[in-house]
């Protein structure tokens, strides 16, 4: 006999319930002193750069990789291989350009997207940001 829908929804409400109680017990007790839920000023560098991070784990991962080394999952596909983020010897000025206008506007690979019609200006001025704080190099 198959179980309802109902019934395999309790359950899986159960378990998460079950899963979240566990961690909660599991963690480190909390210093009533320290400041909770501390958020980073909005202009700040730091929000820039958690900011760029999240465009870039949405937009650049699947080529560029987790380590933003060019080792992406869609990488074999493309000769050139995409570019090596962390050894890049680019300034801020050329990443902003080659993430607006594509590899095609920089005489690079035709297959990296212009993302001007998709990314604010915020949004690209925070990936920068991330790709400098990632950055062995920094120029």
């Amino acid at each position: 006999m198959r179980p309802s829908i109902v019934g395999c929804i309790h359950a899986a409400a159960l378990a998460a319930g079950l899963l979240l109680g566990a961690a909660s017990q599991a963690q480190a007790p909390v210093d009533p002193r320290a400041p909770q839920g501390a958020l980073l000023p909005k202009d700040s560098a730091e929000a820039a750069t958690f900011r760029g991070g999240l465009v870039y784990a949405n937009y650049c991962v699947t080529c560029h990789g987790f380590n933003a080394d060019g080792n992406g999952r869609a990488a074999r596909l493309y000769n050139p291989k995409p570019a090596n983020l962390r050894t890049s010897d680019k300034n801020d000025a050329y990443y902003g350009l080659i993430i607006r206008k594509g590899g095609s506007a920089v005489a690079r690979s035709e297959f990296m997207p212009a993302w001007d019609a998709e990314l604010t200006n915020e949004q690209i001025g925070d990936l920068v940001s991330y790709l400098r704080s990632i950055n062995a190099s920094k120029p």
